[in-house]
């Protein structure tokens, strides 16, 4: 099976940013004074999970251990490049202004970054005529067609594993200890662009990795009482500043 893509340059993707970056692209976001998101989620660990399932493998490679309570987590933690309304880069004949130095999630779209997950145009912000059979081959069999993008949503995906350690102790660095229940959504750090990378330099001075007990954030009133009754720590929340939910707030 393939998909066929040519950008049209109709911008869609460049207005109203959450881009998932490496720390060295958020560092670089936040010096330019944009704002970083730090979004988190976490997934109760047994200890028991098949790791030679390459999902459950992944699922291990990008995400760090915690306690919540006594119950132990993976938390995986996003950096993300937030900008309300056109990216700043965007030129006004849609044209990327960093095109040689753009973020590699921007450099790989509309491709999937995530392993295990397909890629549908229904997804995607581009226009119908973006995904016309007689254009070049994007994607084949799932994996994409070209050699160069190739190797760039490879890097992507390491660098997704390789700064885990770092992110671990960003958070601590920041005191930023809350999850959102993997499905659930997203805890939500804004810190400001200067806040951040005063973060970002403690966290790379510091070579022990932190393990402090984290929460759980959530806006669902059953989520709440069972893991209260499994002595977790958690926090009944509305959609908004801190929690973003997959669904809608129950009381």
């Amino acid at each position: 099976m393939q998909l066929t893509f040519d950008c049209t340059q109709c911008g869609r993707c460049c207005h109203d940013l959450r881009l998932t970056l490496s720390v060295e692209e958020a560092r670089i976001w936040a010096s330019n004074g944009h704002q970083v998101d730090l979004l988190a989620e976490g997934w109760a660990w047994t200890g028991t999970e098949d790791e030679t399932d390459p999902a459950i493998a992944w699922r291990k490679a990008t995400t760090f251990p915690a306690i919540v309570g006594e119950v132990p987590f993976r938390i995986s933690l996003r950096l993300v490049a937030r900008h309300e309304g056109p990216c700043p880069h965007l030129q006004p004949d849609m044209r990327c202004g960093n095109y040689e130095a753009r973020p590699r999630i921007c450099r790989i779209y509309p491709l999937e970054a995530r392993p295990f997950e397909a890629m549908t145009p229904e997804k995607r912000l581009c226009p119908p005529e973006a995904w016309g059979r007689d254009l070049p081959v994007l994607e084949r069999d799932g994996s994409p067609a070209d050699a160069q993008t190739a190797t760039i949503l490879a890097d992507h995906r390491q660098t997704m594993a390789d700064d885990v350690p770092i992110k671990a102790r960003l958070a601590a660095a920041l005191g930023f200890a809350e999850a959102a229940l993997a499905g659930e959504g997203l805890a939500n750090c804004e810190p400001s662009p200067t806040t951040l990378l005063a973060a970002l330099a403690i966290a790379e001075q510091t070579r022990t990795a932190p393990r402090p007990n984290w929460s759980i954030v959530t806006n669902r009133e059953t989520t709440r009482a069972m893991l209260a009754d499994l002595d977790c720590p958690v926090r009944l929340v509305a959609t908004g500043y801190g929690f973003l939910s997959a669904f809608a707030d129950e009381r």
